[in-house]
């Protein structure tokens, strides 16, 4: 029986398809001048599906859009690109696939998922506290564009989500630094840090420490003032924190009260915290 051109292209297919799912010993390049963009795609899919070769579905992905190009079939394959690359941990591929959608479809349905895979592309490589936080910040900002630019999108909450963890991170960095700074004696380099987090990350979970590093600190350095200022504010935001105990008693052993005092830049602080304009 003769087999119509739509069958012969079902049967590549499928002949196709039995190969890719063989052992690595029989894998060989597959043609693909002769199929479809769809018939392309759908083997792109396959091995995203099999969870086995990640490269191999980024490669039909590409083809598609090579052979195929300014069609629907591109279109999809090159969002799929960008997931391929992010699930392989190819992250400046990811983003660079995700980019080229976004500069193409501005307007597509899958923008805002291809900005939020921008965003993880750097989000999933911030990991220890201690290395440059540059991706950090790339993050925010990626995630930022998806907060603002798609906020009725199912991808805005997590990308909040992300953002306050990736902010957090930013926070926990400072901290860190200034810790060392610390227990070194090195008391200005130190209030130096813990000031970052009090003014530039007061919404964090760091700021009751910094603020109690900072009483640490003045007080190594003879500046009641300060010092008092700094517990005051503690004891203004944060009392239920274990942070604030600690001040009470450090202040309170040398007979000092936690009051807002003199002029510094914790007063400044003070005083917009009582107004409520500060957090």
């Amino acid at each position: 029986m003769a087999v119509g051109r739509s069958g012969a292209r079902a049967l590549m297919v499928a002949l196709l398809l039995s190969v890719a799912g063989c052992g690595a010993g029989a894998q060989r390049e597959v043609p693909l001048d002769d199929l479809t963009a769809e018939d392309i795609f759908k083997l792109g899919e396959l091995e995203l599906e099999s969870g086995r070769r990640n490269n191999d579905a980024i490669r039909y992905f590409e083809e598609v859009e090579r052979l195929y190009p300014y069609t629907e079939f591109a279109k999809r394959a090159l969002i799929m690109q960008a997931f391929s690359q992010h699930k392989a941990e190819n992250y400046e591929e990811a983003r660079a696939a995700a980019q080229r959608y976004l500069d193409f479809y501005p307007g597509s349905d899958d923008a805002a998922y291809a900005q939020y895979l921008l965003a993880l592309s750097y989000y999933d490589q911030i990991d220890e506290v201690g290395r440059d936080q540059g991706l950090t910040f790339q993050a925010l900002q990626a995630l930022r564009e998806v907060i603002e630019q798609y906020p009725d999108s199912e991808y805005a909450d997590s990308a909040i989500l992300k953002f306050e963890l990736a902010f957090d991170h930013l926070a926990s960095k400072e901290m860190e630094i200034g810790r060392y700074y610390l227990k070194r004696g090195n008391y200005t380099a130190a209030i130096n840090r813990f000031r970052v987090v009090v003014q530039d990350y007061q919404t964090t979970t760091h700021t009751a420490e910094a603020l109690h590093r900072l009483v640490e600190a003045y007080l190594a350095l003879g500046l009641t003032d300060e010092a008092q200022t700094a517990g005051a504010i503690l004891g203004y935001n944060y009392q239920s924190s274990p942070f604030y105990d600690d001040t009470y008693r450090l202040l309170t052993g040398q007979g000092l009260s936690l009051e807002a005092k003199g002029d510094s830049w914790l007063s400044q602080i003070y005083r917009q915290v009582i107004r409520g304009e500060w957090l």
